[in-house]
C-alpha cells in the first residue's frame, strides 16, 4: 500500500498552486493567498519565499492601502522575466507571440497565410522565424520555459502529432517534433485544437472565468469545439475530443470536408453562408467576408437576413444537442461565429426554445468571445505554462533557469 504525499510533494504541490493563483489572478496579496489556499501566513511567506528566490515571482508594498496597520505584502509575477512562446496556425494567419508569466503579451508577430494544405517545413520555418527574433530582443535575465501551438485539426495527446484537418492538411504532421526542432531552443512544444484551447482560454481569462461547465463552439472555416466540464477540459481517450464540428445535424445534407454530409460545419461554416447569401467563394474569404454579410443584413438586405437565418436555424440545433447532452451553464461563440451568432441570435435561441430540454436551457448563458481573434493563442499560452504550474521548481530546472 502506497503512503500518502511526502512533505516534499505537498511543497511542490502548494508552490504550484501559489503560483496559479498569481498567475491566472494577477498581483495578489499574501494575506489573500492564505485566504485562498487555507494555509497558515508562515507556510505562505515559505513558499512566496522559494518562489521569489527561484525568479518567478516578486512581492512589493500595495501601492495603496485604506486601512490601519502594516499592509500585507503584494506577490506578482515576474512576468518580464518568465515566458513562453505561442503559436496559432488558422486556415489564414500565423501568429506567434511571447507570453509572460500572468498572461502578459510582450510581443507579438503575425502574417497572412494563403488558404489550403499547408507545407509543414514552411510552416513551422515562419513561425519558428517570429520566435527567433523575439528570443533575440529578449534580455539576458529572461528564460523561457516553454512552447505551445494551436492548431486546426485533431491532435494526439502523446505525440503532438496532427492527425486530420480538413481545412489545414491532407496528412498527419508530427507538427510538434518539427516546430522543436526548427525553434532549436531545446524546449518541447505541445500542440493542442484550436477550439479545445479556446475553451481553456475563455475558462481561464475571458468571459467564462469562474464558470466550470461552459461549451466554446471555434469557427473559420470550419467549426470546431472545447467543452470544460467540472472545470476540466474533456479531451477524449486520445485527445481528439471536442470535434462537434462533425455532429451530424442535417442527414443528407451538405457535403463536408470530413467526407460526409450534413456536418455541423457544413451547414454553419463560411461556404455555407456566403453560397446562401448570395455571395462568391471565390473572391475574398475569411471573417471580413462573414462581417458583410452581417452587416447587408443590418442594413435590410433580404437575402444575408435569410442566409444568417437558415444558418443561425442549423447553429440552433447543433448548440441544442449539445446543450441537451452536456447541459453547460455557458456557449460561448468565437472565430467567425461570434458574427454569425451576433446575427442570427433570435433563430439560435427559436431552435433552443424548441430542442433543448427545458431543465437545461433554463439557466444556460449564451456569450460571445471576449478573447476574440486572440482566443487560441491565449489557450496556447495558457498550455504552455501548464507544467511550469504542476511544478515550478522542477520546470526551471530543466530549462536551466
Amino acid at each position: 500500500m502506497r503512503a500518502g504525499p511526502s512533505q516534499e510533494e505537498i511543497r511542490r504541490h502548494n508552490l504550484g498552486a501559489l503560483l496559479r493563483h498569481v498567475h491566472l489572478g494577477g498581483p495578489t496579496s499574501r494575506a489573500e493567498l492564505t485566504s485562498r489556499m487555507g494555509l497558515n501566513r508562515s507556510t505562505i511567506m515559505a513558499l512566496t519565499s522559494d518562489l521569489t528566490a527561484a525568479g518567478l515571482v516578486r512581492e512589493e508594498l500595495p501601492r495603496e492601502t485604506g486601512r490601519a496597520g502594516r499592509p500585507s505584502l503584494v506577490v506578482r509575477p515576474e512576468s518580464s522575466r518568465v515566458y513562453v512562446f505561442a503559436f496559432d496556425v488558422g486556415p489564414d494567419r500565423l501568429a506567434v507571440a511571447r507570453v509572460g508569466l500572468g498572461g502578459v503579451i510582450l510581443d507579438r508577430r503575425e502574417s497572412v497565410r494563403r488558404r489550403g494544405a499547408f507545407d509543414l517545413e514552411e510552416v513551422v520555418g515562419a513561425l519558428a522565424a517570429f520566435a527567433r527574433q523575439m528570443h533575440r530582443k529578449t534580455r539576458a535575465d529572461t528564460v523561457c520555459v516553454g512552447a505551445a501551438a494551436a492548431v486546426s485539426g485533431g491532435v494526439g495527446r502523446s505525440d503532438g502529432v496532427v492527425r486530420y484537418g480538413p481545412n489545414l492538411l491532407q496528412a498527419e504532421a508530427p507538427f510538434g517534433e518539427a516546430l522543436a526542432r526548427k525553434l532549436g531552443l531545446g524546449l518541447q512544444v505541445s500542440v493542442g485544437n484550436d477550439a479545445n484551447l479556446g475553451a481553456l482560454a475563455e475558462h481561464t481569462r475571458g468571459v467564462g472565468v469562474s464558470v466550470r461547465d461552459l461549451i466554446y463552439l471555434h469557427g473559420d472555416v470550419g467549426v470546431g469545439g472545447g467543452v470544460i466540464a467540472g472545470g476540466h477540459l474533456l479531451g477524449g481517450h486520445e485527445g481528439f475530443g471536442g470535434e462537434v464540428g462533425h455532429m451530424v445535424v442535417h442527414p443528407g445534407g451538405r457535403l463536408c470536408g470530413c467526407g460526409s454530409h450534413g456536418c455541423l460545419e457544413a451547414e454553419v461554416g463560411e461556404r455555407a453562408l456566403l453560397e446562401a447569401a448570395g455571395r462568391t467563394t471565390e473572391g475574398p474569404l475569411g471573417r471580413d467576408a462573414v462581417r458583410a454579410v452581417v452587416d447587408a443584413a443590418d442594413r435590410g438586405d433580404i437575402v444575408a437576413q435569410a442566409a444568417l437565418s437558415r444558418v443561425g436555424d442549423w447553429l440552433g440545433l447543433g448548440v441544442a444537442n449539445l446543450v441537451n447532452i452536456f447541459n453547460p451553464e455557458m456557449v460561448i461563440f468565437g472565430g467567425m461565429l461570434r458574427e454569425v451568432y451576433l446575427g442570427s441570435a433570435a433563430q439560435v435561441r427559436s431552435r433552443l426554445a424548441i430542442d433543448a430540454l427545458p431543465a437545461h436551457r433554463e439557466k444556460l448563458r449564451l456569450r460571445t468571445s471576449e478573447l476574440a481573434d486572440d482566443a487560441t493563442l491565449v489557450g496556447a499560452a495558457e498550455l504552455a505554462f501548464a507544467h511550469v504550474l504542476a511544478d515550478p521548481l522542477e520546470a526551471l530546472a530543466r530549462v536551466g533557469g
